[in-house]
């Protein structure tokens, strides 16, 4: 059986451009979060994490 994936939730919630800023996520991934099969929740984390690379580099070039 394969281990639960962990919320990446950092309780830092401010959207930027449908974004949350602390876990990486989208809206809608938060809000079916807890509904989602194990593969969603990893594939979920897995995009979160290059949001949040994303966002770093945007905002260091300002």
């Amino acid at each position: 059986m394969s281990k639960e994936v962990e919320s990446p939730c950092t309780s830092l919630c401010k959207l930027k451009n449908e974004i949350c800023i602390g876990c990486g996520r989208n809206k809608e991934e938060i809000r079916k979060w807890k509904g989602m099969k194990h593969k969603d929740k990893k594939a979920t984390v897995e995009r979160a994490v290059v949001r949040l690379k994303d966002l770093g580099k945007k905002d260091k070039k300002r």
